[in-house]
């Protein structure tokens, strides 16, 4: 059923690009007799739109992953760089939120820890919607900024990095096997914005999972009862993560050896200063257009790695 439902929307959205395609033509041919200036911004606007559905048509014929259709749990940490690095954190972090807000997902933040004096030391959120994990997966890796840094009373050029994971949300359905006795659950006092409640008790939780070492959080909610459900979701998805890549030898190679979150180690490079580029190593996909790319126009690089299977 659910996958008759994208199916149906698939070809409810063909439907509409046809027709769209139908009106620029009767559009166009007005425009030929009249030379109407408002309504070659109209014809403008629609090409603009149809390209746009167009784009997205041919990510959508990209998708190969068994957990492409799913949810995705994003993490982001700063690397190497000190203050510079946790407000490039932040930077990408509200880069995914407007790329999520434009392709109309909605974003539940699972875990944010803001940085000592600007940015953020670690995020964790969810994204919601059809095939959010198999756009975002191909953001797994390590981000380079190069700009002016605002921090340096010198105005000297600095280099900061971060790392993007990406899991899929994994259905209730799937077996993941997680035994409380290999589980360690601490409870703390938690940090930043939430209110009275949330910062003066033990809401926030920590979970290790003690045979995999893998430690997951979560302080967002009021409740420690529903803290622990989030913290467990991430855990449960990260866990089936791993369980793939173990069954998968070269998915395993790939995820098990994690680059340093520093130099030579980077997917991507932004570019500020002294111009203007982002730039994909995987895959040579650049654009100058530096701005477009932190206000979340990152659909570019998500087609070129899909279409190369980078990710």
């Amino acid at each position: 059923m659910k996958e008759a439902a994208q199916l149906g929307d698939l070809l409810e959205n063909l439907n509409k690009m046809r027709q769209l395609q139908d009106d620029l033509e009767t559009a166009a041919e007005l425009y030929r007799e009249e030379e109407d200036i408002d309504l070659l911004q109209e014809i403008q606007t629609n090409l603009t739109n149809l390209q746009l559905k167009l784009d997205s048509l041919e990510i959508f014929s990209l998708f190969s992953g068994e957990n492409d259709e799913k949810d995705a749990i994003v993490n982001i940490h700063p690397g190497a760089g000190g203050t510079e690095s946790t407000d490039w954190a932040s930077m990408l972090y509200n880069m995914y939120l407007r790329w999520a807000n434009d392709h109309d997902y909605s974003v539940e933040v699972m875990d944010y820890q803001p940085g000592e004096e600007a940015g953020l030391k670690s995020a964790t959120f969810a994204v919601k919607g059809v095939h959010a994990y198999g756009r975002l997966r191909a953001e797994i890796g390590v981000h380079r900024l190069v700009r002016i840094s605002p921090f340096d009373a010198n105005k000297r050029r600095h280099t900061s990095f971060a790392s993007v994971f990406v899991y899929a949300d994994i259905d209730e359905e799937i077996e993941i096997d997680i035994r409380t006795d290999d589980l360690k659950v601490d409870t703390y006092r938690a940090s930043g914005a939430g209110g009275q409640h949330v910062n003066t008790t033990d809401s926030a939780v920590r979970i290790t999972h003690i045979p995999t070492g893998i430690v997951v959080q979560c302080q967002n909610e009021r409740s420690q009862h529903k803290n622990r459900s989030s913290a467990m979701k991430i855990l449960k998805a990260r866990l089936y993560e791993r369980e793939q890549a173990l069954l998968n030898a070269e998915k395993d190679e790939q995820n098990s050896q994690k680059q340093d979150i520093a130099w030579g180690s980077q997917i991507r490079s932004y570019v500020l200063h002294p111009y203007q580029m982002v730039k994909d190593h995987r895959t040579g996909f650049e654009t100058g257009n530096s701005e477009a790319v932190l206000d979340g126009d990152l659909d570019g690089f998500i087609k070129a790695a899909l279409s190369q299977k980078v990710c």
